[in-house]
């Protein structure tokens, strides 16, 4: 083993393995040893679409979706109550995606005039339609309400004023959730004492009651409940329950003066990006978070509510895979820290980066890597996968094993690649977003174009447009 593979890394029996729970449940390796993805190989993909290229597992995706569905609602009905789930768009929104979720009972979360057009262009009902924003244009509050949008999420005080005025104009009443700060970061494994978080979304929970009270006096708003998201890519239920005993309680309060008939926890329920990861079972995750409901609420003598969720990433990032085609290799002999000697580690670099994938670069992710063309006898070697952009910090892989005949040429795949990877993708260095193919069932199809260079020049007004050509 490396002396440069971090402790969580095992060295693999076989680096050409795909563990169940990282990659899209239709993935198998064919008789010839290339990667498959519901019965696509990936040099198919790549023949058909080019390199980089982002490839989403339709069957995949609607079965999370179906079963983070069947969970809360079969939870839910046993304390008394339903679920109403949103997918959080943010996560990777096109029009494929919102028919995806809204074809198997969800709605769909928004949080910018932009996903709510692609909403919209979807054909999803508007009314099954959530719409998030800690600075929401009046433009965008007013096209909400004209085109009837299910649920606005008051996020300051100053929207109060601003809904309610957008309704009046349209003649609607519009349902509002509040959101709030628990005081409850599920990503720091512990809870704070008070609600006073330093963040730039919601108000304190110490005022839900004061501006709740100020929804309630304007005729054109129906208040339907707190509305709180607690972190991402969180694993177990404590924070969930910490956070849904305390808003409980400011619902108790707010029962008194009228009624509250939804409570809405957010999403933020983890996935496996690596082997390591071990993410919590979403129907134990369901079950806790009914009994915690179930309990607070006989505990304070208050109906049970509607629990609405939010969930993106569990059911669209498990659907990815990023295919990318190796360009260069190369051996970087480095110092070690501690009792000094060096090591090799082999940069192994492709033909995307932080470009199409921000998320190592801005949070440290880690994510597995496989070739994809074919399998190898060789020895696992530790690579750390890089883009080709200008930047240092543009590694796509900080640490998995490859066959250590991994060349130039090959096809590389990165799992769990679904979520935040497009939808925060850019033009660093002008190079153009990958296509989005969708797979089902041995068929690929375009469901997102691929920029060209042509298409990145097309903005540039210094450009004669006779001078662009396809690229």
């Amino acid at each position: 083993m490396s002396p440069l593979a971090p402790e969580w890394l095992a060295h693999p029996a076989d680096a050409n393995d795909v563990p169940a729970g990282v990659w899209p449940d239709g993935t198998l390796r064919t008789e010839s040893g290339q990667l498959g993805i519901a019965g696509v190989s990936a040099e198919e993909i790549l023949e058909r679409f080019g390199s980089p290229v982002y490839v989403i597992d339709e069957e995949h995706a609607r079965v999370r979706a179906r079963m983070i569905s069947a969970a809360f609602t079969s939870e839910l009905a046993r304390i008394g109550t339903t679920a109403r789930i949103y997918y959080a768009a943010k996560a990777f929104l096109s029009t494929e995606i919102a028919r995806w979720v809204t074809a198997e009972g969800l709605g769909v979360d928004v949080c910018s005039g932009g996903e709510l057009a692609v909403a919209l262009a979807a054909n999803v009902p508007p009314a099954r339609i959530g719409m998030h924003g800690n600075n929401k244009s009046l433009a965008e509050i007013e096209r909400a309400v004209s085109v009837g949008v299910g649920t606005i999420v008051i996020d300051s005080e100053i929207e109060i004023t601003r809904v309610a005025e957008a309704a009046v104009r349209h003649g609607r009443i519009q349902s509002v959730r509040l959101r709030v700060n628990s005081g409850v970061h599920a990503h720091t494994h512990e809870f704070l004492a008070t609600a006073h978080e330093d963040q730039k979304f919601g108000v304190p929970l110490e005022r839900a009651a004061a501006l709740v009270e100020t929804i309630r006096s304007h005729a054109s708003l129906n208040f339907l409940g707190l509305h709180c998201h607690i972190g991402s890519q969180i694993f177990g239920t404590d924070g969930f329950a910490e956070s849904a005993r305390r808003l409980l309680g400011v619902q108790a309060q707010l029962l008194e003066s009228g009624e509250v008939p939804e409570l809405n926890l957010g999403g933020g329920f983890g996935i496996a990006y690596t082997r390591a990861d071990d993410p919590s079972d979403i129907r134990d995750i369901a079950r806790h978070i009914a009994d915690i409901v179930s309990s607070e609420c006989q505990r304070l003598g208050i109906p049970v509510p509607v629990v609405a969720l939010e969930p993106g990433r569990f059911i669209i990032g498990g659907a990815g895979v990023t295919l990318y085609t190796v360009g260069t290799i190369k051996n970087v002999e480095v110092t070690l820290d501690a009792g000094g000697g060096t090591a090799i580690r082999k940069y192994v670099s492709v033909d995307g980066g932080m470009s199409d994938n921000a998320r190592p670069a801005l949070y440290g992710a880690d994510y597995s890597v496989r070739l994809a063309n074919r399998v190898s006898a060789a020895e696992p070697a530790l690579v750390r996968v890089a883009g080709k952009h200008c930047e240092s910090g543009d590694i796509l892989v900080y640490a998995d094993y490859l066959p250590a005949d991994v060349s130039p040429g090959d096809i590389l795949a990165m799992p769990a690649t679904g979520a935040y990877c497009w939808s925060l993708s850019s033009n660093y260095n002008y190079l153009g977003r990958p296509p989005v193919v969708a797979v089902k069932d041995g068929a690929a199809r375009l469901i997102v174009r691929g920029e060209t260079e042509a298409d990145l020049l097309s903005r540039d007004v210094g450009i004669d447009p006779a001078n662009l050509g396809a690229s």
